[in-house]
């Protein structure tokens, strides 16, 4: 399945923006990623975390999902702390990141305009993200980064055949799919972590129910 997300050339918005995404001074002379990111952790692991894209700058540049930017900086120390992943920063593929029992991906392989998917390119991506639930045979709970990601789960599940009829985002909440519980929060986004509408306290603890769910 990595060769098949990485040479991905479905949506051709898509490619054009991430291979043309322009370098900021700040990354001047390292050579960007481009292409699309694929999911990364334990593939035997109870949790699956799915956010809603690659960040420009982030993914898209270093080539592993949630680091070098900012959400990946809140969200890795926070999963750090509550015992899911080996160290508190996310920055490079090579940086010896582990997460513990659990695997991160996105909802859209590639990044985005502004951030926001059509829904055409999330519906395109959705065999990739079924294909990870596939392959994560020890599955028995999801955090769902923010409304699209939650979005994107339920769509899997409707055409794995499951009942979603009802089921809504709350952050903070959880809803249940026969064997997996899904949790929803909003996403790690510097605004709504700098706006305080992603309190880090609640976050953090959220993560540690999630982990004494998953049996550690």
């Amino acid at each position: 399945m990595y060769k098949q997300v990485i040479g991905c050339r479905k949506c051709p918005r898509l490619v054009d923006f991430r291979e043309n995404v322009k370098i900021t001074p700040r990354f001047d002379g390292e050579k960007f990623w481009r292409k699309p990111v694929p999911g990364y952790g334990d593939t035997k692991g109870h949790l699956m975390i799915v956010g809603l894209a690659p960040a420009a700058s982030g993914g898209n540049r270093t080539g592993r999902i949630f680091t070098g930017d900012k959400s990946a900086e809140y969200l890795v120390s926070a999963l750090y702390e509550a015992g899911l992943c080996s160290q508190a920063t996310s920055t490079s593929r090579n940086d010896g990141l582990r997460y513990i029992d659990s695997y991160i991906t996105a909802a859209v392989k590639c990044a985005p305009p502004d951030n926001k998917p059509t829904r055409e390119e999330q519906l395109n991506c959705l065999v990739y993200l079924d294909a990870e639930f596939l392959c994560n045979d020890d599955l028995n709970c999801i955090l769902a980064l923010g409304h699209f990601a939650f979005r994107s789960i339920l769509d899997r599940f409707k055409f794995a055949g499951f009942e979603t009829k009802g089921m809504k985002f709350k952050n903070g909440a959880y809803c249940e799919i026969p064997g997996i519980r899904i949790y929803t929060s909003y996403h790690p986004t510097p605004r709504n972590v700098n706006t305080g509408r992603l309190k880090r306290m609640e976050f953090v603890g959220m993560l540690k129910e999630i982990r004494k769910y998953m049996g550690q």
